[in-house]
């Protein structure tokens, strides 16, 4: 057991991730053998990074050291790996959904045997989850760069997966072009660092601290933030989001929302705590400000979908908007010389990370069941699915209790933590910067509010009443492996809900080595069953003892009932029905009808258009039919983003003229670039 290490781990983990991409390749024209080796075989390699992560997290030892995977022969390239505590933390979000997800998937796949190549998708699967663990693990820029690049590659091939249609390759388009100019950015910040540090390993970043000028470093996190923020999927750079997540299969779906969308937040997280040195106030002002308007706008773009997939992909800019909240704090309490607080407002933030990896890939695996059932994604044509998908019902019941940080869950842990963080930073400083504290602790209340009502829209909607369509009547449970895969993440949400101290004690070694503090004291109290913050008479909750509670007055009705009402007559009768004679499902209240309230408060937002149509028999008083259409249109499309566009396409149409055809205009276009290229190096 002594031999077995965390670098041993991780070398197994990769190589079966490689395994199974390569293995289902093999198998191309088998597709039992493909989907039991493309998402089999991620199962076992998923398990050796959870235990690696847990090693390098739980167990104290040895300091991390830097590996080579494989020999290169390139200058500057080289292929190493570094398990450090940060890396570790991400390492185990990602091999926990992969596990999850390779279960669930491998009777979701099989509604593709026929139209679609399994062994492709188990490929470019694996692939994805090569790369997205090598971001994690990266030690050098030029490697982080790679392992990014084929990352970004392998998901654009994923959400176009279904390529047959306009919506899939579209989306597919605008997650490249988004992606990559993220990319570029990347390169830019690299580059700077590398000017400072003459290197491009991640150790020789670290050891900069304030070797660099200040005009410099804050170049370089303007660059990071913008590159890593097109793949959190930030407000204004989201509109890739909501296009790709629900073309894409819904496994991948999850694994999208759940997994690549982190390594931006991973990135930030990185350059930020770990490379840059002691950041100045206006970095955290930035990073809780954008986080706080990405929060708000979430969720009420995600109230406004009745496309079920769209609603969970705009729920996933909001809960990036959270984890922003807690890393902004940390980065102004780091400025403000207070190391305590800046450690809860850290751990704040990853643990809402994994905390919203965990069920919003839940929601998504339940929205995929649906999917993979009735065939829709409108929510306007489901209901009544809570009879024929009970065990879908229940676990898409426990994300949506998760995510809209209600007690015992999971969700309402992290967001109790950025609570704390925010309402104990008010103090902490005499500029008039402290407002942005209480001002962004009210914004997440209404965040959490709106995001409770638009999942008692989701649910009751889809899984209650009667069902709206004959998809919907005909609807049935999913596979026993689907509602396994679920079913871990159900396990997941309750244990990070119920246990959240005995979690947090992996916080250690990751507070230690970006906010060089250990963790609050005062954050275990009563061995572990109450949750603290740093102040000794500050709040506290416990989770467990609030499910305990619930358990223990669940019996008090049966007993009433028992002892006043097991005599009474019982008279059964039929639903109220407005003194009709039978309830239909043109009765029920729609998705519009419920989030109507919100547009008409927000219309200076949401600009809603609608149309009415009308026709008649006889008399305009009587109409035979009404017709009803609403839309709105996302502000940052309508005013920054198509205007863009046509400024590019107008651009590129002058442009044109430089085109001439002329192999002499050509040779002067070279000369001219070699000569300022000269003039520059020298």
């Amino acid at each position: 057991m002594e031999s077995v290490s965390p670098e041993l781990l991780l070398r197994l983990a990769l190589l079966v991730y490689a395994v199974g991409a390569v293995g289902s390749l093999v198998c191309l024209r088998h597709e039992k053998l493909a989907t039991v080796i493309g998402f089999g075989t991620p199962m076992v390699a998923s398990m050796f990074g959870m235990l690696a992560a847990l090693f390098r997290l739980a167990v104290p030892g040895r300091e991390a050291a830097a590996f080579e995977l494989w020999p290169s022969f390139v200058p500057y390239v080289e292929l190493t790996v570094k398990l450090d505590p940060l890396g570790a933390f991400f390492l185990l979000l990602v091999s926990l959904l992969a596990l999850a997800l390779s279960l669930y998937s491998l009777g979701y796949v099989r509604g593709f045997y026929g139209r679609r190549s399994v062994a492709v998708l188990g490929a470019f699967y694996n692939s994805l989850l090569l790369a997205t663990s090598l971001v994690f693990v990266a030690s050098n820029a030029f490697f982080f760069l790679i392992a990014w690049e084929i990352m970004a590659l392998t998901a654009f091939c994923l959400v176009s997966f279904e390529h047959e249609k306009t919506e899939a390759r579209n989306a597919g388009v605008m997650y490249f072009i988004m992606s990559h100019i993220g990319t570029g950015c990347l390169i830019l910040g690299f580059l700077l660092l590398f000017q400072a540090a003459d290197d491009y390993s991640f150790d020789s970043f670290r050891a900069l601290g304030h070797a660099m000028s200040d005009g410099r470093r804050d170049a370089a996190f303007l660059l990071f933030l913008f590159g890593f923020g097109v793949k959190a999927g930030i407000v204004p750079l989201h509109i890739w989001l909501p296009a790709a997540h629900p073309v894409a299969p819904s496994n991948i779906s999850a694994l999208l929302s759940g997994v690549l969308i982190k390594t931006g937040i991973y990135g930030l997280t990185r350059v930020c705590f770990d490379f840059l040195g002691t950041p100045p106030n206006w970095w955290g002002v930035t990073v809780l400000s954008i986080g706080t308007i990405s929060a708000v706008l979430g969720v009420l773009y995600a109230l406004m979908e009745h496309d079920l997939k769209r609603l969970l992909a705009y729920h996933s800019i909001e809960n990036i908007g959270i984890i922003l909240m807690g890393l902004g704090a940390s980065l102004m309490f780091l400025h403000t010389d207070h190391p305590v607080l800046a450690a809860l407002a850290l751990i704040a933030g990853l643990y809402h990370t994994i905390n919203h990896a965990v069920f919003k890939a839940l929601l998504f695996l339940g929205a995929g069941a649906v999917l993979h059932s009735t065939h829709t994604r409108n929510m306007e044509e489901m209901g009544g699915l809570i009879r024929r998908m009970p065990w879908t019902a229940l676990s898409f019941l426990v994300g949506a209790v998760a995510i809209s940080a209600l007690p015992p869950l999971n969700g309402f842990v992290s967001e109790w933590l950025t609570y704390q963080s925010l309402l104990q930073g008010f103090g902490t400083t005499e500029s008039l910067m402290k407002i942005m504290f209480p001002l962004s602790g009210a914004m997440l209340a209404l965040t959490g509010a709106l995001a409770a009502a638009c999942f008692v829209k989701a649910f009751g909607i889809t899984f209650l009443a009667q069902p709206r369509s004959k998809h919907a009547v005909e609807a049935h449970e999913v596979s026993p492996a689907m509602i396994g895969g679920m079913g871990l993440l159900v396990a997941a949400c309750v244990f990070l809900g119920l246990f959240p101290t005995t979690f947090l004690a992996l916080f250690q070694p990751i507070t230690r080595q970006l906010a060089r503090q250990e963790l609050p004291e005062h954050l275990n109290v009563v061995n572990g069953l109450i949750l603290g913050n740093t102040q000794a008479l500050g709040g506290t909750v416990s989770t467990l003892g609030i499910a305990l509670t619930g358990l223990c007055l669940a019996p008090v009705p049966l007993v009433l009932w028992l002892a006043f009402g097991r005599r009474a007559r019982t008279r059964i009768g039929p639903t109220w029905d407005c003194g009709l004679p039978g309830l239909t499902p043109n009765m029920e209240y729609t998705a519009t009808g419920f989030s109507k309230p919100i547009r008409m408060i927000f219309k200076a937002l949401f600009r809603p258009r609608r149309e009415v149509q009308r026709e008649y028999d006889y008399s305009p008083y009587f109409a035979k039919t009404i017709r009803f259409e609403s839309e709105i249109e996302e502000a940052f499309v309508r005013r920054l983003y198509r205007p863009l566009n046509r400024a590019i396409l107008r651009f590129s149409r002058r442009m044109r003229a430089l085109q001439a055809g002329s192999i002499q205009a050509y040779l002067i276009y070279i000369f001219v670039t070699l000569v300022l290229l000269l003039m520059f190096a020298l």
